[in-house]
């Protein structure tokens, strides 16, 4: 696999104002430290706990140089459950392949794993996507749009960009017009991009998809060499943490 398996942007498209308009980009020096938000607001897990038991292989020295510790921990809300995270953009190819490794390893994953998704903020044109994935969580149809919105953009090469295509492509499934521009417009779905793009801030994302372990640890498949890496990666250090929960 190549080694850039991430989508990337510079950190000069960090406008905060973008933010607080559905689609227009204010002043580039707008001071962005001040919006800090809890991360946890927009931490929701995203898949049920598998209650099977899972025999990990491998050991820290296996996956030694293929993730790092983040300078500073971050709060998980999963309580004696290990947290998992992903970070991903509905525009990233990288983002779109990983989903079905990640969909094999969510039927297998031990259960004292909890699997949380949150959509990147690294760029304005990165704001319709994430507002787009938590106005879908609003209305109850994440499930229902997730996997297909990648697929159209990614398989059927859409240009879903903006509000308007997103409008559109979620009446395609059944979601009335104005059920979206209500979820889409809310203050509940800016309050939660503003909060994902704390959360990347705090996670050090440099792009997407990125993975954090409880809190404490990141990884991606330009760190671990593939996505299959990646996987082994996740398993050996959430069972680490869980062991330390459990001392």
């Amino acid at each position: 696999m190549n080694k850039k398996t991430v989508c990337t942007l510079l950190p000069e498209f960090f406008l905060l104002a973008s933010l607080m308009l559905l689609s227009a980009c204010s002043d580039a020096g707008e001071d962005v430290s001040k919006h800090n938000e809890d991360v946890t607001q927009i931490q929701k897990p995203q898949s049920e706990t598998v209650t099977k038991p899972v025999k990990i292989e491998g050991s820290l020295q296996d996956i030694a140089e293929r993730y790092k510790e983040l300078s500073s921990p971050q709060p998980t809300r999963t309580g004696d459950k290990i947290e998992v995270l992903e970070v991903f953009w509905y525009g990233c190819p990288h983002c779109y392949q990983f989903e079905p490794v990640l969909d094999k390893w969510l039927d297998e994953k031990a259960g004292y794993i909890e699997f949380i998704r949150i959509p990147g903020v690294l760029g304005k044109q990165w704001l319709p996507h994430a507002r787009a994935y938590y106005a879908a969580e609003k209305l109850g149809v994440l499930e229902k749009i997730h996997r297909p919105l990648f697929n159209a953009i990614h398989n059927d090469k859409r240009k879903i960009i903006d509000e308007k295509s997103l409008k559109k492509f979620f009446a395609e499934h059944g979601v009335d017009g104005n059920d979206f521009d209500r979820a889409y417009q809310s203050k509940e779905v800016e309050e939660s991009v503003r909060s994902a793009y704390s959360a990347g801030k705090n996670y050090e994302l440099t792009g997407v998809p990125t993975i954090i372990i409880n809190g404490k640890y990141t990884t991606s498949a330009s760190m671990a060499g593939s996505f299959d890496k990646v996987i082994e990666i996740i398993n050996i250090l959430s069972a680490k943490e869980y062991e330390k929960l459990n001392e």
